[in-house]
């Protein structure tokens, strides 16, 4: 057996297949499937017969999804997946699929349930074990409007809510269970443990994917594909990026040459941080072009959002691209994206989107750079790429690092971009973020942020009035990256920070903080 195969058996041998009917909370169930340590994917519920079967699955997973069974064309289990004889858990709308074909009954419930409920476990299941065991109560996330009324043959309820009669089913001899509710969300408490009982009780598996075995197989993969050929990487000062750059380089060495376009929108310290990680920590051969002045001079003027990073994206992929001319040009373009990336550049009906979910190419990918691309971390979720980059030494500094747009400062202020705006933001997150460190908060909080408001307001500090700009500050909770709290900071520590913004940054004389918060599947970082 080659090197390749050996490591995809011992990583890849435990395989979950998730059929996507359009869950705004599909990509939830395979973290917390990874997160048992089993391998998953995630594909469209129309993907063919004979992809699922090459694929081989030892359990599939059906997702919730926006449609209603009794629509006219709704979607449909494919009938391979009956025909696999593995273990099937159908979530929400993949229950009642499961109901609808299999000779069940559902209708639409006059009782709709949207939001927390309660499933009392009134009947032993293989899926029923621990916090799910029989006589217990569980709180759960209900979102449906319909409900099966009626059992197909074989199955039996196993768990009830108030109202959905058939909120856990089971059918033992065929192995197929059903839950109305959804086990993926943090709303769910346990949830977690139910998947869990289902891959590991339920499949079989042993829980064999782990970053060791990925970092292992993942370089093996990379030296195949590009043997003794030249790579290139741009650096974003980003997790992503700085993750697939150390993994390739322990792959090929230096075949592979960094350049780091600096487009003058970064945090503070975060260029010489680094340049300093991977020319001093690693060796890794590191081109740094200072581009800032063109970025600031291109977006003169520009107060919309969206054009702010076409115009970021368009130019980042142009200085790059000069800066590898010069080099002599590469056979492989190396960039970090990720599996949601690639989940998203897919539809529910297999349609491919115009450009995957990406500031390395948002603006599109020249055809001109004649290169074949390296996409290493492509199999990840954010918190599998946290977790390699510490299998890998990166500094906690970057591998823990809040998120970070690719355009940067830029859309967190919210007007026309100067040097003079970009200079006070930048001391305003600099203070905040130092404040979260001092008070021991800054892992707590998923992501902080300022943001420089499009108003001057007048204020009066000493014996003299003001005329300046007002700024807010964000920041939220998560552990998953879909769902966001706001960060509940105590007055004292707000009072703090604010003050020493004020007093500390020439040209802000207030400072506002935002409370909105982002329910399930709907949250937008910046």
């Amino acid at each position: 057996m080659d090197p390749i195969s050996a490591l995809e058996h011992s990583v890849h041998d435990e395989k979950i297949l998730i059929l996507d009917f359009g869950s705004q909370v599909t990509q939830l169930i395979a973290r917390r499937i990874r997160e048992s340590g089993v391998y998953c994917e995630i594909w469209p519920y129309s993907s063919s017969a004979e992809k699922i079967r090459l694929f081989a699955p030892k359990g599939i997973v059906l997702s919730g999804g926006p449609a209603s069974v009794l629509e006219k064309n709704a979607p449909s289990i494919p009938k391979e997946v009956f025909a696999l004889n593995v273990p099937i858990l159908g979530i929400c709308y993949g229950e009642q699929a499961l109901c609808h074909q299999l000779g069940g009954q559902v209708e639409p419930s006059e009782h709709r349930e949207f939001g927390r409920a309660h499933v009392d476990i009134v009947e032993d299941s293989s899926l029923c074990r621990g916090d799910w065991s029989k006589g217990k109560r569980e709180q759960v996330w209900m979102s449906h409007g319909d409900r099966v009324v009626k059992l197909p043959p074989g199955f039996r309820a196993v768990g009830t809510s108030e109202n959905a009669p058939f909120a856990m089913i089971a059918d033992e001899g065929r192995r197929i269970y059903g839950v109305q509710f959804h086990p993926e969300v943090v709303h769910t408490p346990h949830g977690a443990a139910l998947l869990k009982n289902f891959t590991h009780r339920i499949v079989g598996c042993q829980g064999l994917w782990t970053m060791a075995g990925f970092r292992d197989l993942e370089i093996e993969r990379i030296r195949q594909q590009v043997g003794k050929k030249k790579v290139i990487c741009a650096l974003s000062g980003g997790v992503d990026s700085a993750v697939a750059a150390v993994l390739i380089h322990q792959a090929i060495g230096d075949q592979l040459t960094c350049i780091f376009v600096d487009h003058g929108m970064l945090r503070q310290g975060e260029v010489d941080e680094v340049v300093k990680t991977f020319t001093g920590r690693f060796n890794i051969p590191l081109i740094k072009k200072d581009a800032s002045e063109l970025f600031l001079r291109e977006l003169s003027g520009i107060t919309d959002p969206e054009q702010k990073r076409k115009i970021i994206g368009r130019l980042f992929i142009e200085v790059f691209d000069s800066e590898a001319q010069k080099l002599g040009g590469a056979d492989f373009l190396a960039q970090g994206t990720l599996y949601p990336d690639v989940i998203e550049s897919v539809s529910v009906t297999g349609g491919p989107s115009v450009t995957i979910k990406s500031h390395h190419n948002v603006g599109g990918l020249p055809e001109k750079m004649n290169m074949q691309l390296v996409e290493p971390l492509r199999d990840l979720f954010k918190d599998e790429v946290r977790a390699l980059g510490r299998e890998l030494t990166l500094p906690e500094t970057i591998v823990g690092r809040h998120p970070f747009p690719g355009p940067g400062l830029a859309i967190r202020i919210l007007s026309n971009v100067t040097q003079e705006k970009l200079d006070l933001l930048r001391r305003i997150d600099a203070i905040y973020l130092e404040e979260i460190r001092n008070a021991k908060l800054y892992h707590a909080i998923w992501q902080a942020f300022a943001v420089l408001l499009p108003v001057r307001t007048v204020g009066v500090m000493g014996d003299g009035r003001t005329y300046d700009y007002a700024c807010a500050l964000r920041a939220v909770t998560s552990v998953d990256g879909m769902t966001a709290d706001v960060y509940p900071f105590d007055m004292g520590f707000l009072t703090r920070v604010s003050g020493r913004i004020v007093n500390e940054v020439k040209g802000i004389n207030r400072v506002t903080y935002d409370i909105t918060s982002k329910p399930p599947g709907t949250i937008e970082w910046e």
